[in-house]
């Protein structure tokens, strides 16, 4: 299998996000989209103990034209949306919320967070959608730690969990309308993985922490995402340290884009749309309890 070699690496600064600490690594100053992930934000953050946890985290705000993914490392996340859905998932686990048309969601940690640990590590990816997808209705999938699909290698330093696309053979539970594969792996030290990536998607790894190898280009620490170029077959790496990290592919949309804070179209008339419809209630009203 030929390697793709790397194109850049992107370091997760520091930034506050509501009065919350975050790290992200894309957009940058460098780059404003590795088609089709458009942001990605990694939040490792103690649940304060004087406030109740259903008024912590990010409150009700919309959505539209894209799918805000959330993946959860550490803790829980309680969603509630003005579809009526309402659930919490656990670490190792991840909630993928395609907003279509337009959806209001709140993000709180849950009720027994202190009970667990007390800490939210998350990471929240956004997809763009296609244009012709943008106005669907939403959906919201919850997908629990066993429900997504497992790989582990022989040695057991390799554990990867799919939860869209196909990785490795194995297929992810979650349909989505970019076409997408969606990964977490934990790599244990000395632990090595090649992974064939298909040739029309662009290629990253983000590392939440640890330090690893990649192929052919050298040692990367946490809080870097690497993007590959689209030269080759797949990519391979091995853990300097034990290391966690978020792998994506995704076959670039190419379209174009017109993004307003939680709303991303392809025209300003779109986004002046979207902005109309939510003041006008027509993406719903989510009143939590």
């Amino acid at each position: 299998m030929k390697l793709r070699t790397v194109s850049r690496l992107l370091y997760a600064h520091q930034v506050d996000m509501g009065g919350m600490p975050i790290r992200q690594p894309l957009p940058s100053q460098e780059v404003e989209q590795i088609d089709p992930f458009l942001l990605l934000h990694h939040a490792n953050i103690k649940v304060p103990t004087h406030i109740d946890p259903d008024h912590a985290g990010v409150g009700p705000h919309p959505h539209r034209g894209f799918s805000p993914v959330t993946f959860i490392f550490q803790g829980g996340v309680h969603h509630r949306d003005s579809r009526g859905n309402d659930s919490v998932i656990y670490a190792g686990g991840a909630q993928w919320m395609n907003a279509g048309m337009g959806m209001i969601h709140s993000e709180r940690p849950p009720t027994n967070i202190h009970d667990i640990g007390g800490r939210q590590e998350i990471i929240q990816l956004w997809i763009n959608t296609p244009a012709a997808n943008k106005m669907d209705q939403p959906t919201y999938i919850p997908l629990t730690p066993d429900e997504a699909q497992t790989w582990k290698s022989d040695d057991g330093n390799v554990v990867m969990k799919i939860f869209a696309g196909e990785l490795l053979g194995i297929k992810g539970p979650i349909p989505s309308q970019t076409q997408v594969n969606a990964a977490t792996v934990d790599l244990k030290k000395g632990g090595v993985v090649s992974v064939p990536i298909p040739a029309n998607h662009n290629a990253l790894i983000y590392l939440l922490d640890g330090k690893l190898k990649v192929e052919d280009f050298g040692m990367v620490e946490g809080h870097h995402i690497v993007h590959f170029k689209n030269n080759g077959e797949g990519i391979s790496f091995g853990g300097l340290e034990d290391t966690r990290i978020l792998l994506l592919s995704g076959k670039p949309l190419n379209e174009k884009l017109v993004s307003y804070g939680p709303f991303v179209m392809n025209s300003q008339t779109e986004i002046m749309e979207a902005m109309r419809d939510y003041q006008q209630g027509k993406m719903g009203i989510l009143i939590e309890d």
